[in-house]
């Protein structure tokens, strides 16, 4: 059992979150690499240290916020990896797409509604903030720093639209049935900057 701040890790939640980081920056750098095909053409290594700092960790706090906001409201909360699913997001990156679904944090504990959307609205949040601060590397003139700063702002604001779909577990629909002023508003803001990101990432 570990703990930063008064938040606490258990073992097997430091080992999820630590699998479900290196395995989502692996597939993201076959992603970009153009799939399995594109990892013998050379350059895989800054394709997967750019990964694990962009993806990667984009991922790991958007659930770190999640479990910050629960305790914070008396939560008992833990993140738990689903490793089919982590497995899927590599096999698909080989085939040159990538669909990822790592896992989530699980709270249990009385909670009202609008704590219950606070803490779903709080992974999206920070994605965007995360965009925000890798924007600035966009100015860097130097090529690995610009793609730091290209594939930061990109995958975040992406993560940040993505999750806010009211749809199934994802944060929108939590957000949503407490809010809908703060739902428009985070995923309106989220997906207009995740259209004009994927734009210039993929077009």
């Amino acid at each position: 059992m570990s703990a930063i701040r008064g938040i606490r890790f258990g073992d097997r939640e430091i080992k999820d979150l630590l699998i479900a980081w290196v395995a989502l920056g692996v597939a993201f750098a076959l992603f970009f690499a153009g799939g399995a095909a594109g990892v013998q053409r050379g350059g895989f290594l800054p394709l997967l240290l750019i990964s694990m700092l962009t993806a990667g960790v984009g991922f790991l706090l958007h659930e770190l916020a999640h479990k910050v906001v629960a305790v914070r409201f008396g939560q008992r909360a833990a993140f738990r990896a689903d490793y089919s699913m982590l497995g899927l997001a590599v096999v698909s990156a080989m085939a040159g797409f990538i669909f990822a679904a790592p896992g989530a944090v699980y709270h249990r504990g009385r909670i009202t509604k609008r704590q219950n959307g606070l803490i779903a609205v709080a992974g999206p949040v920070t994605n965007l903030v995360l965009a925000l601060l890798f924007a600035p590397l966009l100015l860097v003139p130097v090529e690995f720093v610009f793609r730091l700063g290209l594939y930061g702002v990109g995958i975040n604001l992406l993560l940040a639209a993505f999750n806010m779909i009211p749809f199934g577990p994802l944060d929108g629909k939590t957000v949503l049935s407490w809010s809908l002023p703060v739902f428009a508003l985070t995923f309106v803001v989220s997906l207009a900057l995740a259209l004009g990101a994927a734009t210039v990432l993929f077009f």
